[in-house]
């Protein structure tokens, strides 16, 4: 999706010749295209009004606009690093009680791609789950003794029972969960969401990360700046990422002895350097850079307001836990989030790191699942609340599963699981999305999907859905192709998901 507006604009003044040899071959029918629909349109002057496109859809100023009217205004994805054990937490398996310590059989393996970590085990012992399990809620969820206040909240669930991926290994599994590929290079869901939507305060950036740390650190894994890149997007819709420790954002405070006026006389100067080379050279990039340099000092004022947890009254911290007051908590961490949305951020992405549990998963998953448990629950009841909860999707979830069988020695008491890409959980909450449901099937392993497979393409197209765009047609110009967060190959939406 390349709508007018921006597209005319970006063959006037952004052209670089570059782009023009690359777009080239749509300047003319533009160009004829913009005289018959009116001056100020081919533009793209909203003069602070939505736009109205040939399509009949009204678009937010400064954003590309969605297909059809958006269940979901807001997204919160909540990106468990490493691949939670979905057998021990949301994919009851008590079959697998008779089958302690017996090898999976080969029927259920099947041949299957491993890591180099049980590669060379020979034999892969049953680890049964050593937690307990009960139905909640109306729709009669079964869900881990570890989560027992999520588990109140069941039928405001949707739990997604069989996701799978090709990608077995960390560093591919987690770029394909968030940009739709497995190589770098791609923008990830939150840019795509930003280029489509664009902002609802023009004082906090649209798309903003956050890296939570896990009370426990056994073993995590590397988090960059690559998964929350634009890509091939302009690098305006690429996330923010705050700091937990320190200013919140690098660099935006003046430094000692600039004063607010010295600081905006020199952004000035800068804008208007900038504003030549743009007009000189036509490279978007300056545009970009014009934009942040503004949005920071904007931020200046709006950031300080946004971190201040002293306006929240006791009763919030008591919904979140105390945790909450603790800054780089994940309790902290999703409080911080709902501030944001109350804000207009359109896209908040927080990564919570060590659910890679290889081995000792009696110590750490209780530890990673209490991090998590009352904040999650905290932050649906906030919202809903709030009445934020219909237009703010919340996404749960890892890049993988883990295996049924025992990474190394097993228990009864304690084991390790090693990475599974055939089948794991994820769920979502408010945004349109359809609670009290489990859709999906594994098999009694949990190694295998029966029935409604997910594949991360289908969840790319579901969240666009409810986000308004037709992932068919949500695409971006580029090396003269139609790129699009789905890919070229088939993905669908899922209707039984959305409300």
């Amino acid at each position: 999706m390349n709508p007018l507006p921006s597209d005319l604009a970006a063959l006037g003044q952004n052209l670089t010749r570059r782009r023009f040899f690359e777009r080239g071959s749509h300047l003319l029918g533009g160009a004829a295209l913009a005289s018959l629909m009116g001056e100020s349109l081919a533009r793209g002057d909203a003069g602070g009004a939505a736009i109205v496109g040939n399509d009949g859809v009204a678009r937010v100023p400064g954003a590309h606009g969605p297909h059809f009217a958006p269940k979901a205004k807001n997204v919160i994805y909540l990106h468990m690093v490493g691949g939670p054990p979905q057998m021990d937490i949301y994919d009851y398996k008590p079959v697998m009680n008779d089958w302690f310590d017996k090898d999976l059989p080969e029927s259920i393996r099947n041949g299957q791609r491993l890591t180099t970590m049980t590669s060379g085990q020979t034999r892969f012992p049953i680890a049964p789950s050593r937690f307990k399990f009960a139905q909640h809620g109306k729709s009669g969820m079964w869900v881990s003794e570890l989560l027992p206040h999520t588990a109140s909240m069941a039928d405001e669930m949707c739990f997604i029972r069989s996701m799978h991926t090709e990608a077995i290994n960390h560093e591919p599994a987690i770029t394909y969960m968030q940009t739709g590929n497995q190589l770098h290079g791609r923008p990830c869901l939150g840019s795509w969401a930003s280029y489509g939507l664009g902002s609802l305060n023009q004082d906090l950036p649209t798309f903003v990360v956050l890296v939570a740390k896990p009370t426990n650190t056994e073993q995590v894994q590397a988090i960059g700046a690559r998964l929350w890149s634009s890509g091939y997007l302009p690098g305006e819709y690429a996330g923010v990422s705050f700091r937990s420790a320190g200013d919140p954002i690098l660099y935006i405070n003046n430094p000692s002895g600039v004063s607010p006026e010295v600081r905006r006389k020199t952004l000035d100067g800068l804008q208007a350097l900038n504003q030549r080379t743009l007009e000189q050279i036509g490279d978007p990039e300056t545009r970009t850079r014009i934009a942040q340099y503004e949005m920071a000092f904007r931020m200046q004022s709006s950031v300080p307001d946004l971190t201040n947890l002293a306006t929240e009254p006791e009763s919030t911290f008591a919904l979140y836990g105390e945790e909450a007051k603790k800054p780089g908590s994940f309790a902290n961490s999703v409080l911080m989030a709902r501030r944001m949305v109350e804000r207009g951020v359109r896209f908040v992405q927080i990564y919570l790191n060590n659910w890679d549990t290889h081995a000792n998963v009696a110590v750490r998953l209780p530890m990673q699942c209490k991090d998590i448990d009352q904040a999650c629950h905290g932050l649906v009841q906030d919202l809903k609340s709030r009445g934020l909860l219909d237009s703010t999707l919340i996404i749960w979830g890892g890049e993988f599963g883990r295996t049924i069988y025992s990474q190394g020695g097993v228990s009864r008491e304690n084991y390790g699981r090693d990475h599974h890409p055939r089948c794991f959980t994820m769920w979502m909450a408010g945004g349109g999305s359809r609670g009290g449901q489990a859709y999906g099937e594994t098999d009694d392993f949990s190694y295998n999907i029966v029935k409604d497979p997910v594949h991360i393409r289908d969840f790319h197209a579901t969240v666009l859905q409810l986000l308004g765009f037709d992932h068919e047609r949500f695409t971006y110009r580029h090396l003269g192709l139609d790129f699009k967060l789905t890919g070229v190959d088939h993905a669908r939406v899922i209707p039984e998901l959305m409300a």
